[in-house]
């Protein structure tokens, strides 16, 4: 069964600060999309990202090569 419509979550490490962005990564396969969005605005604009791209950004994130200005 395919699902067409996003579940989305959060970081394990967001801290509830008001400062999250939630992902939908259910529609990779079906969609070729990682939907992104602001938590505090769920219904307000979606990023739809490229999986290449989205893992990319994740592993920036993780190397510290996306530092804060």
């Amino acid at each position: 069964m395919t699902t067409h419509s996003p579940r989305w979550f959060k970081s394990s490490y967001s801290n509830n600060g008001g400062n999250c962005v939630e992902v939908a990564t259910n529609l990779t396969d079906s969609h070729g999309t990682v939907p992104v969005r602001d938590s505090k605005r769920p219904t307000g604009p979606v990023l739809d990202i490229t999986p290449t791209a989205f893992t990319a950004f994740v592993a920036g994130v993780k190397d510290g090569r996306l530092g804060t200005a």
